[in-house]
């Protein structure tokens, strides 16, 4: 075979396409290196005698290139959690602390029904981000959205009582 340097810029094409067809929306460059590692193995790995190295490479880097998917959804549903159980602590603290002052509880009554709602399945029912999510009828990324528009909204008015 070629050099790699050649391989590379004819399949770099396909890791583009490995990548679209896996609707990658962010990180292009960490799955990018990623195909392109994949497609150097293969590339050491390839024996003629099995077949056209095509169909091989494109194996590999889509198989790569999910192997990575999950990992980074892995990393984000190990993460998520402990942030979530850093703001249920601080919720509790806080909670605590406005009992004798009633900030929080003012607060929370400026909230919609939804906000409330959404709080009281997080840090009280102590539910993960998916179950909300079905709760809800709407996506994780949508709840992640909804929770951090209302802890930002729930922290300014904590700050504008000061």
């Amino acid at each position: 075979m070629n050099s790699f340097e050649k391989i590379l810029t004819q399949y770099e094409p396909m890791i583009s396409s490995c990548i679209r067809k896996l609707n990658i929306y962010k990180n292009h460059d960490l799955y990018k290196q990623a195909g392109r590692i994949a497609l150097w193995k293969a590339w050491v790995k390839f024996d003629e005698a099995k077949g056209e190295f095509a169909p091989y490479a494109y194996r590999c880097i889509y198989g790569t290139i999910l192997d990575e998917l999950k990992k980074e959804k892995h990393v984000e549903e190990t993460i998520n959690p402990l942030e979530d159980e850093k703001l249920s602590f601080l919720l509790e603290h806080v909670l605590e602390r406005s009992i004798q002052n009633e900030d929080l509880s003012l607060a929370l009554e400026q909230l919609t029904t939804n906000e409330r709602a959404l709080i009281l399945w997080i840090f009280v029912e102590g539910i993960s981000l998916q179950q909300a999510a079905t709760r809800a009828g709407i996506t994780i990324p949508g709840i992640k959205k909804r929770r951090e528009r209302m802890l930002r909204k729930l922290r300014e008015m904590m700050q504008s009582k000061k």
